[in-house]
């Protein structure tokens, strides 16, 4: 199947990756720089994500960080992916959203995940009753969709700051649960790919085959992330994509560390790659030369039937990655 990549909307997540030899402010700073750029580039989304307890990721704050993105760009859309909603109450997400939403009116998204974004014990003392929630999640959802009504403002309890506010929700996920639970509240699906990969195409099969018309939404629409590291030249961007791999294999093995400068790719690099453990968390990882690059994403498309993709980038060198997501821009313009 053909597919014409100018039909669709390229996004980005944005974890705010602190380098080795960088610093929280520095990281923040080019975390703007980037939205800036994609708003010219063309990007539908900017979404910061939300982690807890990891130097090498500094979006802990992410309704801060998004009030900051959004306050810096002008019509991009800017917002959460996601809002891990079991460490938060639905109504003080729904104020924070609603002020949001009223700073920065139609410009606002509010993807919502259930992971804790961090360890167990970590997610022990953001909220000692989160696993309550966490099966509370389809319901805490329709909290949150209540406070954001107009017909919520004779409740007992109410956020009037997001009453009749225009903040869509986004259902995130990376396991079928939440393809189901998108497809019965008839709302946007966001699919981690490119960390959790091994249930997409199961997920996106429940979601479409069981997905319910509503208010919010009348026929499906998916997003599925993948990993983007795009160069000149595909040996120049394998050397940049040592970075990610120095990450995953940090995680895996429960070392996380600051990201690490890129180092020569070499035939080892190339078998981590390739390692089945391996590509069960960066299956969707796009790297090399645009060709390579459009070629891969085109691939993508084409097998998941996905409406829109959003782009995750760990490159050490700030203009390196400037590059990376104007190449995919190019890409999806059909430019190159």
């Amino acid at each position: 199947m053909s597919v014409d990549l100018s039909k669709i909307p390229y996004s980005i997540l944005e974890l705010a990756t602190v380098g080795k030899e960088s610093n929280v402010k520095e990281t923040f700073k080019q975390s703007l720089d980037l939205a800036q750029k994609a708003e010219e580039m063309g990007y539908t989304r900017f979404w910061l994500a939300e982690h807890h307890n990891m130097v090498s990721i500094a979006s802990a704050a992410t309704s801060v960080l998004i009030g900051h993105i959004a306050g810096g760009t002008k019509s991009i859309k800017v917002g959460s992916g996601g809002v891990m909603l079991p460490n938060h109450s639905p109504l003080i997400v729904a104020e924070q959203f609603g002020t949001l939403g009223n700073l920065y009116p139609n410009r606002i998204d509010l993807g919502l995940g259930r992971a804790p974004g961090t360890d167990q014990v970590t997610a022990q003392a953001i909220r000692s009753d989160r696993m309550k929630s966490v099966f509370k999640f389809p319901e805490e959802i329709k909290e949150i969709q209540q406070y954001f009504s107009e017909d919520n403002k004779n409740a007992k309890v109410r956020a009037a700051v997001a009453e009749g506010v225009n903040v869509p929700i986004y259902i995130l996920g990376s396991s079928t649960d939440s393809a189901h639970l998108a497809a019965k509240q008839g709302l946007p699906y966001v699919f981690a790919s490119h960390f959790a990969p091994s249930q997409l195409h199961e997920a996106l099969h429940i979601y479409h085959n069981n997905f319910k018309p509503s208010q919010y939404l009348e026929k499906p629409y998916t997003i599925a992330g993948v990993n983007i590291i795009a160069a000149d030249t595909t040996a120049e961007a394998e050397k940049i994509s040592t970075s990610l791999i120095q990450m995953m294999l940090g995680v895996m093995s429960g070392n996380i560390d600051y990201m690490q400068p890129p180092e020569e790719f070499t035939n080892e690099h190339r078998q981590i790659l390739a390692h089945p453990q391996f590509q069960r968390m960066v299956k969707y990882a796009f790297i090399g030369d645009a060709s390579t690059v459009k070629q891969k994403t085109r691939n993508f498309i084409a097998e998941t039937g996905v409406n829109e993709v959003m782009a995750v980038s760990h490159i050490y060198n700030h203009k390196d990655r400037i590059k990376s997501f104007q190449i995919f821009s190019e890409i999806m313009k059909n430019k190159i």
